[in-house]
C-alpha cells in the first residue's frame, strides 16, 4: 500500500515538476518577506466619508488627507524598486527604528488618536467654538534602554508614588527627591485594566533623574457640537491631522473655504494649531497629483522637497507651505480662482 501511494507521488512529480518548481519560484519571489519596506507614491482620503459633524453649512470642494503606498520587501517588489523610479527601498529597521511589529503598529495608534484629538480642539478654538478639556491621558511611546521596568509600550500612565500624573513634568517631580536605584511604583492601565508595575530611577549624562519612559498625550474633552472622525484598523500616525483640523473647522464656520477646490494636504497638528513636519512628502505630493488636487498643503520644513519633486515631475498641483492651521485658513480665505 505505502508503495503505491510512494510512486503515485513520484509519478506526480516527475509529471509536473516544471509547474511545481515555476509555482515555488512565483511564491519566493511575491510572498517571501526579506527585511526591507518599498515606499511608492500614494493616495488621499476624502474626509467627507471620514467625517460626521453636527452642522449643516455646505461644502462645494474637497479636503482631503494624503498617505504614503507602503509595501512588504519581498524579492520581486525588491527588484522592481530598483527599475521603478518612484519605488524607494528601505531597511525595515529604519522605519520601525529597532521597535517591534506590535510594538510599532501600538505606537502608531497612539499618534493616530493624538492627531485626532489634537485637530479636534485646534478646530474649535480656531473657530471660537467652544470646547473643555476633561482629561489627559498620558501613553508611553518610547522605552530607553537604561529603562529597568515592567511598563511596556502602550501603558497609560496614571499615578507614580501615588501622585496623579498629567503631563511628563509630573513624572519629574514625583521623583525629584529621590536618588538613582531607588525604585518606584507607577500605576498603569493596560488592557482596560488598572495595574501597579515597577520602574528603577537611574541618572542620565546631564544628571537628571528619570526612569526611560517618553509619553504622548491625548485627552478626553466636550464640545457643543459633535464631531466623530472614523478611521481604519490599518491606518495609523498623525500625519492627518492638519487636513483634519482644516476640514472640521470649514464645517464649524458659515463661510466654506473649499470654494470647489481638491484640496489634498498633510502635516502634523498640535491643540494649538501648530503644524509639524512628516515623513514621504515626495510621495503624498505624487499622489495628490494623481488625484488632480489643486492645492497641496505641507509643513513649511517640507516645503522645499515638495517643490522639487513638483518641478522634478513638472506637475500641475499648486504647493503650498504652512506653520499653523491659521495659515492655511488665510491662504483658503484669500485664494481667487
Amino acid at each position: 500500500m505505502i508503495n503505491k501511494v510512494y510512486a503515485k507521488i513520484k509519478l506526480f512529480f516527475k509529471e509536473n515538476y516544471k509547474f511545481l518548481i515555476g509555482l515555488a519560484v512565483i511564491i519566493f519571489l511575491f510572498y517571501f518577506e526579506l527585511p526591507f519596506i518599498i515606499y511608492r507614491s500614494g493616495g488621499t482620503i476624502n474626509l467627507k466619508n471620514r467625517i460626521n459633524i453636527d452642522t449643516n453649512y455646505e461644502e462645494k470642494g474637497s479636503f482631503s488627507m494624503s498617505y504614503v503606498n507602503a509595501m512588504k520587501g519581498t524579492p520581486a517588489f525588491i527588484l522592481l524598486s530598483y527599475l521603478l523610479p518612484d519605488w524607494d527601498l528601505y531597511p525595515i529597521n529604519e522605519i520601525t527604528n529597532g521597535d517591534s511589529y506590535e510594538d510599532t503598529i501600538s505606537i502608531g495608534k497612539v499618534y493616530l488618536k493624538e492627531g485626532i484629538d489634537n485637530a479636534k480642539i485646534a478646530a474649535f478654538k480656531e473657530a471660537g467654538k467652544n470646547i473643555n478639556i476633561t482629561k489627559t491621558i498620558n501613553t508611553v511611546i518610547y522605552l530607553s534602554d537604561e529603562a529597568s521596568t515592567n511598563i511596556k509600550i502602550g501603558d497609560i500612565i496614571l499615578q507614580v508614588n501615588e501622585i496623579d500624573i498629567n503631563e511628563l513634568d509630573d513624572i519629574k517631580e514625583a521623583i525629584k527627591d529621590l536618588k538613582a536605584g531607588d525604585k518606584v511604583k507607577v500605576k498603569v492601565l493596560r488592557d482596560e485594566k488598572e495595574m501597579l508595575k515597577e520602574a528603577t530611577i537611574y541618572e542620565d549624562i546631564d544628571n537628571t533623574l528619570k526612569i526611560g519612559v517618553a509619553l504622548k498625550t491625548s485627552y478626553e474633552f466636550t464640545t457643543d457640537i459633535d464631531v466623530d472622525i472614523k478611521m481604519k484598523n490599518n491606518e495609523s500616525g498623525s500625519s492627518g491631522g492638519l487636513m483634519m483640523s482644516l476640514a472640521i473647522y470649514n464645517a464649524l464656520t458659515d463661510k466654506d473655504l473649499s470654494k470647489g477646490l481638491n484640496i489634498v494636504g498633510t502635516g502634523t497638528i498640535d491643540s494649538d494649531g501648530n503644524v509639524g513636519e512628516i515623513g514621504g512628502v515626495k510621495y503624498k505630493v505624487l499622489g495628490a497629483s494623481k488625484k488632480k488636487a489643486d492645492i497641496f498643503f505641507c509643513p513649511m520644513e517640507n516645503l522645499e522637497e515638495a517643490e522639487s519633486i513638483k518641478e522634478k515631475r513638472n506637475l500641475d498641483i499648486k504647493i503650498v507651505g504652512v506653520s499653523t492651521l491659521k495659515d492655511a485658513i488665510n491662504y483658503l480665505e484669500n485664494y481667487h480662482n
